[in-house]
């Protein structure tokens, strides 16, 4: 069996005179991981896309994961389905059980426990939900709680003994005041007379149950709670190798946590056509500038490649992660943790196996070795220039590309940003830490208050389990064609914008960014012997607001279009996002 080449992740250089760096946070340690690991506990919907993606369509490669393991965020989601269905199965177990030893009496529990599981889906998952869901979902929701609320008041009462049970009662009543011995249909339905029908061992039974799955609810939570506490906590999450979750004894997932994991963190990446930066996040001012190459009459002409170019370029990058003179040794800065490598983009497309993309390092070096000086369509060469910041929540991206042609210089900048993870997910340790601190009342009551819906959510929560076994058997997914990713579960556990702070991180890393990539042209530029003048006066507009840069029919490619031009999108819901100093965030990875 041959094995498989795992890219190291680029190592920053320390510049000389500059203090030593610390090692960075590896991938599957990072805070953004640990994140979103927990996010696959709390929210369902997160972790169904995320075991689709990754565990069901085999046949996908993985998008590039940036500061993050994707492998490791896969394995808990299927930890946390399987505590999930395991729990569901023990609920649904008692209300079988119950309704069979309290002679089906439980069963007038379960319509209104299924309209309280419908209601979220009716509501819908969007944060602002038309008005028709959220009206609807209402109703939904209180005659649900309505219809328990009726029936659990006749079951109490039942319980202790409320209404007659004298028969002889309704027989005297009649025939003191001339009525007949048969009751009518409002004495039927009455109150009394339905806590009448009901006796007392199957009332004590059904609260029984209920008691039962509280307990269950309940233990869900705690193990949830403990989770946190323990393999999810900020001390334990960076040993991968005691993580549970890790070890689950399952070939089909042990199998593709070793592709993710050649796949995820590699120079080279497997692209699909309609989704090239898909795992970079959202797009950010990306531009196009092109300049003749003008001989400089005082300078000797030299010639002009493209990785002259780009070697030019990189020791300005690094020097960015040289700390001020004054500001000491101990200086936080992001950017002292710059990365700076080079990947070339192939097109999933043409692969007969997943197997068969080119991660060898002599594989790599080739296609690089191509790419840099090609004119480039589908494979494409890059500088990345990638900075980790808010402990790898907010990853600042900068994908470069020269080329020169014709006695042309082109040169492509596609900026990249990946927002925070979601709140909910960030106050996962905040809500854990609460309940496990919480009072016996509080526990109990947060319990209580999940039993009537237990039931619809059980069904549903079964429900899809089948389904997707279903689908994991009969789609042929393991046998069909490699594809490119179709998202990037970094990108489906983020906020939609960052913080003030954390834009301003963003234009801070992308103007330093593009500041020292456009030094560095210009500098090869010279030392070639090529006029700069033009060069830097494009440059100049750019970073001034004069050129605009529009979107290509709703593509994220864009093109400098000149001086006090603007590109416009032939796309109605393209729209026009202004290059400038302060960055503007324009359309995702994935085009939308």
């Amino acid at each position: 069996m041959s094995t498989a080449f795992v890219p190291q992740q680029p190592q920053p250089t320390t510049p000389a005179g500059a203090p030593p760096t610390p090692p960075p946070t590896p991938p599957h340690a990072s805070e953004a991981t640990r994140l979103l690991c927990a996010g696959t506990y709390l929210d369902s919907g997160y972790r169904d896309r995320v075991i689709e993606e990754l565990h069901l369509n085999e046949q996908r490669i993985v998008a590039p994961s940036l500061g993050f393991d994707a492998a490791r965020v896969l394995a808990h989601a299927l930890r946390a389905r399987r505590q999930e269905l395991l729990w569901a199965g023990a609920i649904i177990g008692l209300w079988v059980v119950g309704s069979a030893l309290s002679a089906g009496l439980l069963l007038f529990f379960l319509w209104p426990s299924v309209l309280l599981a419908l209601a979220p889906w009716v509501r819908g998952r969007g944060e602002r939900p038309p008005v028709y869901r959220r009206i609807a979902a209402f109703l939904v929701r209180w005659w649900g709680r309505t219809f328990f609320a009726v029936v659990l008041f006749l079951i109490v009462v039942a319980a202790f003994g409320g209404g007659s049970n004298d028969s002889s009662s309704y027989g005297s009543y009649g025939s003191d005041y001339g009525y007949s011995d048969s009751p009518s249909a409002g004495d039927v339905f009455s109150p009394n007379n339905i806590a009448d029908a009901i006796r007392p061992w199957q009332a004590w039974l059904t609260l029984a149950v209920f008691a039962l799955i509280a307990w269950c609810v309940h233990a869900q939570r705690h193990q949830f709670s403990r989770a946190l506490a323990a393999e999810l906590s900020p001390q334990r999450f960076p040993d991968a190798a005691s993580d549970p979750a890790e070890q689950a004894e399952n070939a089909r997932f042990q199998r593709l946590k070793q592709r993710i994991r050649v796949e995820q963190h590699a120079p080279l990446v497997m692209y699909h056509e309609a989704r090239p930066f898909c795992g970079a996040g959202a797009a950010y001012n990306t531009w196009v500038l092109a300049v003749e190459l003008r001989r400089d009459e005082l300078k000797k002409q030299q010639p002009l490649s493209n990785r002259a170019v780009l070697e030019r370029v990189r020791p300005l990058l690094e020097q960015l992660r040289v700390p001020a003179e004054y500001a000491g040794p101990g200086v936080r800065d992001r950017l002292r943790w710059l990365e700076i490598d080079e990947c070339v983009f192939l097109p999933a497309e043409g692969l007969l196996t997943r197997d068969q993309a080119p991660y060898t390092p002599q594989a790599f070096e080739d296609h690089r070795a191509r790419a840099v000086e090609e004119g480039a369509e589908k494979r494409r060469h890059f500088l990345r220039i990638r900075v980790g910041g808010w402990e790898e929540e907010l990853v600042v991206t900068v994908f470069v590309r020269i080329h020169t042609q014709g006695r042309m210089l082109m040169l492509e900048i596609a900026p990249h940003v990946l927002t925070p993870v979601r709140q909910d997910f960030k106050d996962a340790d905040r809500t854990a830490h609460r309940f496990r601190n919480n009072n016996v009342l509080g526990k109990a009551a947060g319990a209580v208050v999940l039993v009537p819906g237990s039931a619809g959510r059980s069904l549903a929560q079964l429900g899809r389990g089948l389904v997707y076994v279903w689908r994991l058997l009969t789609g042929g997914y393991a046998g069909a064609l490699p594809d490119g990713p179709a998202l990037s579960v970094r990108e489906l556990g983020s906020v939609t914008a960052g913080s003030l702070f954390q834009e301003m991180d963003v234009a801070r890393y992308l103007k330093s960014v593009q500041d020292r990539v456009a030094g560095g042209v210009r500098a090869a530029l010279a030392e070639a012997g090529y006029e700069t003048g033009e060069f830097m006066q494009k440059i100049v507009n750019i970073s001034n607001g004069d050129v605009n840069i529009g979107n290509i029919s709703g593509s994220n490619n864009s093109i400098a279009a000149g001086m006090q031009n603007s590109a416009s999108s032939s796309s109605s819901s393209g729209s026009n996002v202004s290059g400038g100093a302060s960055p503007q965030k324009g359309a995702d990875s994935n085009g939308q």
